[in-house]
C-alpha cells in the first residue's frame, strides 16, 4: 500500500522541470485554487448522500490539493509538507489546553472536563492571544475576519451568527418568517415596477432573510440548498427517463405534460401509488 511519503515523491515527480507533467508545471496557487474548491464540494456531496464506498478517494482528491500547494510552496523555499503538518498540529494542541493541558501531544489523559461554553471562550480567548502574537492588529469589526471567498450562502450565515453575539438578532423564527414575507413582498414591487436593479437588490434581501430563517431553525442553508439541488436533478432526470422510455422528444412536450411526470417522481420518492 502506498503511503504518504509516496505521494509526496510522485508530486516532484509531477513537477519535475525536466521529466514532469506538462500541465503539472504550469500550475500556480492560484491556479489550483477552483480544483480545491470543486474537491471539497465532493467530499461533501459524498458525505451527503452517504456515498462511504467512495468517500476515501475523494479525501484523496482533497488532501492531492495540500500536497500541490505545499509542493509550490517547497519550490520557492517557503515551506513543505511536514511545515504544514506541524504547524496545524502545534495550533491545534495549544487551542485545546482543556484536552492538552501540559502543552504534550502523548500527555496522560487526565486532563479535567469543560463544558461547551467553556472550550468556545477560551478558544476564543487564544485565538485573539494568537493575533496578538502575531502582530495581527485588534479587530475594529465582529466581522473582520469573516472570509470572502465563503459561497455566499454560508457567508450570510456566518455574518448572522457573527452579529447575533452582541444581540444583534431576532428573539426566534417567527419574526425571521415574518422578514422573509415583508422581502417577498418588496420583489413584488420591484417586478411591478419593472426595475432591474431593484430587483436583484430585493431577491438579495430575500435571500439573505431565508438564511436568517435558516439559521433560527438549526438548518445550515448551504446544505439544505445543496439537497434542494439533487432532488431537482433526480426528478428531472425521472422526466427525461419517463420521455425517453415512451419515445417522445422532450421538445415536443408542453409544460403540463411535464409537471404531470414531475409529480409522478414526487410520488414515488414517497412510495405512495400513482392515482392514474
Amino acid at each position: 500500500m502506498y503511503t504518504l511519503d509516496d505521494l509526496l515523491h510522485l508530486m516532484a515527480r509531477l513537477r519535475d522541470p525536466q521529466y514532469g507533467c506538462p500541465w503539472d508545471l504550469k500550475q500556480t496557487y492560484a491556479s489550483i485554487i477552483p480544483y480545491t474548491l470543486e474537491e471539497a464540494y465532493e467530499v461533501a456531496d459524498a458525505i451527503e448522500r452517504s456515498d462511504f464506498e467512495h468517500l476515501q478517494g475523494e479525501l484523496g482528491d482533497l488532501l492531492f490539493q495540500v500536497v500541490y500547494y505545499s509542493q509550490l510552496a517547497r519550490e520557492e523555499g517557503r515551506f513543505e509538507f511536514a511545515g504544514v503538518i506541524d504547524s496545524i498540529t502545534r495550533k491545534l494542541i495549544r487551542r485545546h489546553p482543556h484536552v492538552f493541558p501540559t502543552g504534550e501531544l502523548y500527555a496522560p489523559l487526565d486532563a479535567p472536563k469543560l463544558d461547551e461554553a467553556q472550550v468556545k471562550q477560551r478558544w476564543e480567548e487564544i485565538k485573539a492571544q494568537e493575533r496578538a502574537e502575531k502582530g495581527i492588529p485588534e479587530q475594529l469589526s465582529l466581522l473582520d475576519d469573516v472570509p470572502a471567498a465563503l459561497p455566499a450562502l454560508s457567508r450570510a450565515a456566518k455574518l448572522q451568527k457573527r452579529t447575533a453575539k452582541v444581540g444583534f438578532d431576532w428573539p426566534d423564527a417567527l419574526p425571521v418568517l415574518d422578514k422573509v414575507r415583508e422581502e417577498l413582498d418588496e420583489v413584488l414591487e420591484a417586478m411591478a415596477d419593472n426595475d432591474s436593479a431593484a430587483l436583484a437588490d430585493e431577491l438579495g434581501d430575500l435571500l439573505f432573510a431565508t438564511v436568517n430563517l435558516a439559521r433560527h431553525l438549526k438548518v445550515d442553508p448551504e446544505n439544505a440548498l445543496r439537497s434542494a439541488n439533487q432532488k431537482f436533478e433526480r426528478r428531472f432526470r425521472f422526466i427525461e427517463q419517463a420521455l425517453r422510455e415512451s419515445g417522445r422528444p422532450i421538445e415536443d412536450c408542453t409544460l403540463e405534460d411535464m409537471d404531470a411526470l414531475w409529480g409522478e417522481a414526487k410520488r414515488q420518492e414517497k412510495n405512495l401509488p400513482s392515482c392514474g
